[in-house]
Formats: C-alpha cells, sequence, structure tokens
C-alpha cells in the first residue's frame, strides 16, 4: 500500500513492559556469557606461555 502525503508516519509502540524486561535480561546474560568466554580465553592463554598464578 502506496502511502500519500497526507497520511503521516505512525510513532512506533513500545511493547509491554514484561517483553521490555525480558530483553533486557536476556542482553544482560548473553554479555556476561560472552565476557565470560572472552576471560577464559585471556587465562587459556595466559597460561600457556607460562604466566601461571601457582
Amino acid at each position: 500500500m502506496a502511502t500519500t502525503e497526507t497520511e503521516k508516519p505512525r510513532p512506533h509502540q513500545p511493547g509491554p513492559w514484561y517483553q521490555r524486561v525480558f530483553w533486557l535480561i536476556a542482553i544482560w546474560f548473553a554479555s556476561v556469557i560472552a565476557l565470560g568466554i572472552v576471560a577464559s580465553g585471556l587465562r587459556w592463554v595466559m597460561h600457556m606461555a607460562g604466566m601461571a598464578s601457582h
């Protein structure tokens, strides 16, 4: 459907509060997992280079 000059685009309506909270928690959880993977990788590289802490 083509828009005419008299039609105005509708502003974006945010989703329900529980959907927004779900996405907030999902993105936070994914970032924590990603940080854990990067930290484990760095720890492994340091261990392979002989930089063990004990």
